[in-house]
């Protein structure tokens, strides 16, 4: 039975990927070869970044898959990532019970903030 989500991978170039994930948005490295990385918490779901002989370069479709990382303070990310020169596709902005900004990795992949808002009560 499926019980959840393990992993996401993204593939293309190690050295071009490795230091925005671990640098820029501060992901603490899990795991590490030198073809791959595994990103994330203990126990929890991973990025794995890794070299993939047959992928290269910006991403030609980047709405197709997206990476959503949590968040528990979306402004001050937002903020600090800016300044670091980070390009955002979309500034934060609330939804119904989510707020989401949504950034390009150095490969033009697109990977949303998530925080959750609170839970609106019906009158």
């Amino acid at each position: 039975m499926i019980n959840g989500l393990r992993a996401v991978s993204v593939w293309s170039d190690l050295n071009n990927l490795l230091p925005f994930y671990r640098d820029v948005l501060r992901l603490p490295v899990a795991i590490e070869s030198p073809h791959f990385v595994g990103l994330g918490g203990p126990g929890g779901p991973t990025i794995g970044l890794g070299t993939h002989s047959g992928v290269r370069g910006p991403n030609a479709d980047p709405a197709r898959h997206m990476i959503g990382l949590a968040t528990d303070d979306l402004v001050a990310d937002w903020t600090r990532l800016k300044a670091a020169g980070v390009e955002f596709v979309e500034d934060p902005t609330d939804y119904d019970t989510v707020s989401i900004a949504t950034l390009k990795d150095p490969e033009g992949n697109l990977i949303q903030l998530l925080q959750q808002r609170p839970t609106r009560r019906p009158s």
